[in-house]
């Protein structure tokens, strides 16, 4: 997040003419290192370098936001594995006041299944996953219950869920075909739910934005990522609406309905013939 800060002060003194890191120390009277540790995200600038920076670019108007997000920096980037240091559990405990709070889910997952509508199975396999690549203690069992615990909400309330997979989530191989099948039928019972809307974006559709990364977006107010090394939380209005047009424009991509339903059936039917080759 403070490279991503860096990138964005760095254009704004290029648009403004300062072809260089000196040229702008300069005009500002700091060093060129500091300049060039700032753009590199070596070093963390103030509130006051913000205004400056911003007011001698043309960009004051900018300088409001960039502050909130230099504010909220450590918070908006936690390493995972200090969060989970003691556990998945506690993480997964952590999410439910916020799946209490949401009204609108809009999530999108080109190559997995969405954590609330997994199988105990599916999410078993991710979490030992987890545990093994970073090397923290494997609670499975009670990281599992927790996360099953949002299913509730599923059902609670007025809660709309609206779920964007990548069709490479229905192969993406979590357990085995045993498990995959039973995920699998998960999906199509879901889709009967009447605040959950699924849609599922073909392999081979044409595609309104490249497919990117995953992302759950919680009301208007907040965006979660997850890396392999950090979980982000985005929280500025600005990159929001970014997160909300992405969403929109993989939504043109996808197929609902009956058209869902075949390509769900499709896997389930690959599945069920790995099974039977492994068998025979």
């Amino acid at each position: 997040m403070r490279e991503a800060l860096g990138v964005r002060l760095r254009g704004f003194r290029k648009d403004a003419g300062f072809s260089s890191g000196r040229a702008f120390a300069a005009a500002t009277g700091w060093q060129e290192s500091k300049v060039s540790r700032i753009e590199n995200g070596r070093q963390n600038a103030s509130e006051d370098d913000i205004r400056v920076w911003c007011g001698l670019t043309g960009h004051e108007t900018e300088a409001d936001d960039l502050i909130a997000t230099l504010r909220h920096i450590d918070e908006l980037w936690m390493e995972w594995r200090r969060m989970l240091e003691s556990g998945a559990e506690r993480r997964q405990k952590k999410s439910l006041p916020l799946y209490r709070k949401t009204k609108v889910f809009r999530i999108w997952d080109p190559n997995v299944v969405w954590g609330t509508i997994q199988t105990s199975a599916y999410a078993e396999n991710i979490f030992q996953q987890v545990s093994a690549f970073h090397e923290t203690p494997a609670d499975t069992e009670a990281a599992v219950a927790r996360r099953l615990d949002r299913q509730q909400y599923l059902y609670e309330g007025n809660r709309i869920f609206n779920v964007l997979l990548g069709e490479q989530a229905l192969y993406s191989n979590h357990g085995g075909s045993e498990v995959m099948r039973a995920q699998l039928d998960r999906l199509m019972a879901v889709m009967a739910l009447p605040r959950l809307s699924l849609g599922i974006v073909p392999r081979t559709a044409p595609l309104a934005l490249w497919i990117g990364h995953a992302f759950s977006m919680f009301d208007d107010r907040l965006v979660m990522i997850e890396t392999y090394s950090a979980e982000i939380s985005v929280t500025q209005p600005r990159e929001i609406e970014l997160y909300h047009k992405a969403f929109g424009l993989h939504r043109q991509s996808a197929v609902y309905g009956q058209a869902a339903r075949d390509l769900i059936l499709t896997a389930i039917e690959h599945f069920e013939r790995m099974g039977r080759e492994s068998r025979g």
